[in-house]
């Protein structure tokens, strides 16, 4: 089938499972594999980019969340229709495949799981939030060659990190993929994983060329070069621990203000506090961008967020470090407002 032929196909598959036609989009994805495409290509070059359109028409608010929720559970069936329809045998060794715990974005580990079974791997896929201790009983059960960890939200960071040195603790190297270990993969190499790969041909690249991936980090400390061992902190530990009681405090300080949702205060605490365990201000400021313009497309004005951002500075008083994010979260999203940043610690307690 010619570009042009797949691309209308991925149009027509947009539009059904934006309709929740389950049985249109499976008769349309497994037409394509009966008139010869490809089955990697179908997930690759079909499915695949439809969910990440899903995803720019949920933010953009053009869907409401129930259609995204409706697209995504279709394509997870339809992927499913596709592993019952091509069955190739397993002609490499053993992966478990699974999300890191705390992950319920499930489907692009699942076309990654099925990408590698294709490619001849035999897949163990455990599908969403896999706990950490669960995983490492599956690995002693099972004894694959690689687990295969997927986390698309980088507020799993934390414990994707304790995921992957377990699981190399008992001798079993770690592939981490996912838009939340960096478009770069820099929070893999920063966690320890043994290999990073930005899609799921990739990784089934990777994996067929062996681990690991990543250079030797270079040393400029004179020290072993090991950023691990810089990870979190006294300040990441007192934001995990009173994260309730911090929202809480939040939310009284913006009594009044029905923009600030508990769901939104408590993404800002999440990145916040992912943030402040890689000691990565990119991580917070991208987010903070990001959620400018998802709140502005749903007419909630980006002054919003500035108000919110600074209800935690107030908030957090004892944590210099989290302050310091926060000073740079509010800049970023002062730009959104067309507005010149100015830091935190240089405004009244109503404004910004």
């Amino acid at each position: 089938m010619v570009r042009q032929d797949l691309e209308a196909a991925t149009g027509r598959y947009l539009d059904l499972i934006g309709r929740a036609d389950e049985e249109g989009a499976a008769d349309l994805v497994l037409g394509l594999i009966g008139e010869g495409v490809p089955a990697e290509d179908v997930l690759l070059r079909v499915i695949a980019p439809c969910q990440r359109r899903v995803g720019e028409l949920w933010a953009s608010n053009e869907w409401p969340v129930a259609r995204e929720h409706g697209a995504t559970a279709v394509s997870e069936r339809v992927v499913a229709a596709v592993s019952g329809r091509v069955r190739p045998t397993a002609t490499r060794g053993r992966v478990a495949v699974a999300c890191a715990d705390g992950e319920y974005h499930v489907l692009p580990t699942l076309i990654m799981a099925e990408v590698l079974r294709l490619r001849g791997w035999q897949v163990d896929f455990l599908g969403a939030s896999v706990p950490g201790p669960h995983l490492i009983t599956h690995l002693h059960q099972t004894g694959p060659d690689v687990v295969a960890l997927g986390c698309m939200l980088p507020t799993r960071l934390p414990r994707a990190h304790a995921t992957i040195a377990a699981c190399q603790a008992v001798g079993i190297p770690v592939l981490a993929g996912g838009a939340g270990f960096g478009a770069d993969g820099r929070f893999a190499r920063l966690l320890g994983a043994d290999a990073w790969a930005p899609t799921a041909d990739a990784a089934a690249d990777r994996l067929a060329a062996g681990l690991p991936s990543f250079p030797a980090a270079p040393d400029d400390s004179g020290g072993s070069g090991d950023t691990a061992v810089h990870l979190g902190g006294e300040e990441y530990a007192y934001l995990t621990r009173h994260r309730a009681d911090l929202l809480a405090r939040v939310m009284d300080t913006l009594t009044g203000r029905p923009e600030h949702t508990a769901e939104d205060l408590g993404n800002m605490a999440d990145f916040l506090i992912a943030a402040t365990y890689v000691h990565d201000a990119a991580l917070f400021t991208d987010f903070v961008v990001w959620t400018c313009r998802m709140l502005e497309a749903r007419q909630v004005p980006a002054e919003s967020v500035v108000l919110g951002l600074g209800a935690f500075h107030d908030v957090l008083t004892d944590c210099p470090d989290a302050r310091a994010l926060l000073n740079e979260g509010v800049a970023a999203a002062q730009a959104c407002c067309g507005r010149s940043a100015r830091p935190a610690d240089q405004r009244t307690e109503t404004s910004v």
